[in-house]
């Protein structure tokens, strides 16, 4: 059983220093052992990552939508030990079935500064990939931080001088929940369940 890999962007490694306006990013990958349209169920399920993540507590649809499609927005909610909870207002800026399904995270309460339900200008965007690859599915999740005001502002506001040190911080959470949601969706594709192809 392939264990999820991860790696930050492309060429980065954990060692390298990281300034908020390079757009830092994480990138994670994981080989499942099931058709793309299995896979693509999953990971469009929205409510799935809550169960998985540590981070995120629960999400549900907006606006009377109840899938993704271009333009859709549903609400997240999440809980962390240095910043407490809050809610987020995410947009679907790219639907590719069964290829692509990313979303743009805005503040849209004002969490960490100016509310915002910009897409453009968001605290992070995320990102999955599939295809198919050796009679199952390649899957990648990739997570960016910024452009937008989010925790990770805040903190390097309060430190400057520790910046590289707060992003590789927040990186390495990131990772970790996506490693977390990537083996949870794994072991559900893999394993049956309602719906298995």
């Amino acid at each position: 059983m392939d264990q999820a890999r991860g790696m930050i962007g492309e060429a980065d490694t954990e060692g390298d220093d990281m300034l908020f306006a390079d757009g830092p990013s994480v990138c994670c990958d994981v080989h499942v052992a099931a058709a793309v349209p299995r896979v693509w169920e999953l990971v469009t399920d929205i409510r799935l990552p809550a169960g998985l993540s540590p981070e995120l507590q629960r999400v549900a649809w907006l606006d009377g939508a109840d899938r993704p499609v271009a333009g859709a927005r549903f609400e997240g909610y999440n809980r962390h030990t240095m910043l407490g909870e809050w809610r987020t207002v995410s947009h679907v800026i790219e639907l590719d079935e069964p290829r692509v399904f990313a979303w743009a995270v805005t503040d849209a309460d004002g969490r960490f500064g100016e509310a915002t339900v910009d897409p453009a200008e968001p605290m992070a965007s995320w990102r999955y990939e599939l295809e198919a690859e050796g009679g199952g599915t390649q899957l990648r999740q990739t997570a960016v931080i910024g452009p937008g005001r989010s925790g990770v502002t805040l903190a390097v506001e309060r430190r400057p001088d520790r910046e590289e040190e707060i992003i590789a911080f927040r990186l390495k959470e990131l990772r970790a929940g996506m490693e977390a949601t990537l083996r949870g969706i794994k072991s559900l594709a893999e394993e049956g369940g309602p719906g298995k192809r």
